[in-house]
């Protein structure tokens, strides 16, 4: 069956990844409405503009509004179909925050009118599709849902969870296999149906708990490794050893690939998803509990080697290069970069602390209310400053003139500048 949805879709949430998903599905002709809260990003887009830095993106949104394909609005709107692309973050306990997919969840609600596919592509716990669906049967008795449906259901219900690289969501979105879960096969096939519009990769169909836990898996495979190499560098800082110089070595052997160590781990994903597995089965998850927990440490151990540096000094000037949690992005959602900042800057109230972010034109909120860090250029940080602690790899980072590091205390997390 390789049906090829030719309908209307209501995208809610155009963030990282509800706005490219739009884009894709408006610049091959289906009729896309972005529903965001935000009246900032609903202006921005409907304008033609992107609220955020994605490589390729801009022109995509530019197109898809000037053909007439894609609105931004902040009312729900009657459309074939639904995706769900809002955030599932955690709470104080690391367990999931599914309110604001419990709200998308109402506001679609009073606009069925049977025969829609609702998909829900924002991670989250397996069991949550089959919670969208057993939602909507409470608001929408008169409908049949495909959770309870003895015979066919009105409503079509399925995950379908994203894997793409900040940095590389345009062409990943579209070259990418997919993972997609139905509340019923029928639910799956219909899903997949919306894929097929702009997807060049496997579809793979599923049950709905299957896809939302590969997903899961998928991050915390990720953590678990990124963990080990972080341990290393625990390890190596101990023993005095140049961990880059360890991995490089033992990188040699034909069966081994450590990843390299950094500051921390942050974005939504990587950051968030393993929590999410370590709150469904506490008892069983004992390594992703822990790789979360060494790779949560790392940015104070990083932000306490900052700190034993400056006490060399009377009052340094330290120049924190990088607040994105990840290269060449300016996303800076769970950012360890950010909280190494912060822990130096309550650490050292009288030192001034200079922070660069190229992608940034202002301090994030958590740093601005503090009185000892500036937001300043790399360049002009690096003239000011006697310690540079580098905490993002970017390009600008990577190309800056060496002599500019010339006398200053350097603590480079990336290992760019071995």
């Amino acid at each position: 069956m390789d049906e090829v949805f030719n309908g209307s879709v209501t995208v809610v949430g155009l963030g990282y990844i509800g706005l490219p998903t739009a884009a894709a599905l408006a610049i091959r002709g289906i009729d896309v409405t972005g529903v965001d809260v935000n009246p900032a990003t609903v202006k921005a887009i409907n304008d033609g503009r992107v609220p955020f830095v994605e490589p390729d993106l801009a022109a995509a949104v530019s197109g898809a509004v000037a053909m007439g394909r894609l609105i931004a609005t902040d009312q729900m709107t009657p459309t074939d179909a639904y995706i769900i692309a809002v955030p599932t973050p955690f709470l104080d306990d690391k367990s999931p925050d599914l309110s604001y997919i419990r709200s998308a969840v109402e506001s679609i609600a009073p606009m069925l009118a049977g025969g829609e596919v609702i998909v829900l592509e924002s991670t989250s716990p397996p069991g949550t599709t089959r919670r969208v669906s057993e939602w909507l049967a409470d608001l929408r008795p008169d409908l049949r849902m495909p959770h309870a449906a003895d015979g066919p259901a009105d409503v079509f219900i399925a995950h379908c969870p994203e894997r793409v690289l900040p940095g590389r969501v345009m062409i990943e979105i579209v070259t990418n296999a997919r993972v997609i879960g139905g509340v019923t096969r029928q639910c799956a096939q219909r899903a997949a149906s919306i894929y097929r519009v702009f997807s060049q990769g496997e579809l793979l169909l599923s049950d709905a708990a299957s896809a939302e836990m590969a997903k899961l898996v998928e991050n915390a495979y990720r953590d678990v490794n990124i963990a080990f190499a972080n341990e290393l560098s625990l390890i190596s800082d101990e023993l005095k050893l140049d961990v880059w110089e360890v991995i490089r070595l033992a990188n040699h052997h034909p069966r081994v690939n450590i990843l390299t160590p950094g500051p921390g781990v942050g974005g939504h994903c990587i950051a968030v998803d393993p929590w999410f597995i370590v709150s469904a089965a506490p008892s069983a998850s004992r390594l992703i509990r822990t790789a979360r927990e060494v790779n949560d440490g790392k940015p104070a151990h990083v932000a306490g080697q900052v700190v034993a540096k400056a006490a060399r000094f009377v009052s340094p000037t330290i120049a924190c290069l990088g607040l994105a949690f990840k290269a060449n992005i300016d996303d800076l959602r769970e950012s360890p970069a950010v909280e190494v900042v912060r822990s130096i800057a309550m650490a050292l109230p009288d030192v001034t602390i200079l922070a660069a972010e190229p992608y940034a034109s202002d301090l994030p909120i958590s740093l601005a209310d503090l009185p000892n860090v500036r937001f300043a250029r790399a360049e002009d940080a690096l003239d000011e400053a006697d310690i540079v602690a580098l905490l993002v790899d970017h390009d600008q980072f990577r190309s800056l003139n060496r002599s500019l590091l010339n006398g200053k205390v350097v603590y480079d997390t990336r290992g760019i500048w071995r």
